[in-house]
């Protein structure tokens, strides 16, 4: 090693000396988020598809249950495969929340609302 090497590694040792600890009671408070009211909030797609099929009262599609939705403005997507989303939102809350789920798959690719489960 050189000399030089040394120095620096010298210097770049007395540069990290610890420094002091802040005190965190000194920092003011935050302000509280003002909760949002129900009403201003845009429906989860969950929410919005449950309600589509609790108003159908039969079996639908996961395409047929978008378009409900999105057609009574109930939810908007700008993905190019809205049903695919909310058909795999759907098995997750099925496989997730069993009897309790909202929703209940009665065919290949038909979903119902189940009465019994919701929150």
């Amino acid at each position: 090693m050189s000399k030089q090497t040394k120095k620096t590694s010298a210097t770049k040792k007395a540069a990290r000396t610890p420094k002091a600890k802040s005190d965190m009671s000194a920092r003011p408070a935050k302000a509280a988020k003002a909760a949002t009211p129900a009403a201003d909030k845009p429906m989860s797609g969950l929410d919005a598809a449950a309600k589509v099929l609790a108003d159908a009262g039969e079996p639908m599609r996961a395409k047929a249950i978008v378009d409900a939705m999105i057609g009574g403005g109930l939810w908007r997507s700008a993905g190019k495969t809205p049903h695919a989303t909310i058909y795999a939102a759907m098995i997750r809350e099925i496989a997730a929340k069993g009897d309790a789920s909202r929703f209940r798959k009665t065919d290949r690719g038909l979903f119902t609302y189940n009465a019994g489960g919701g929150r």
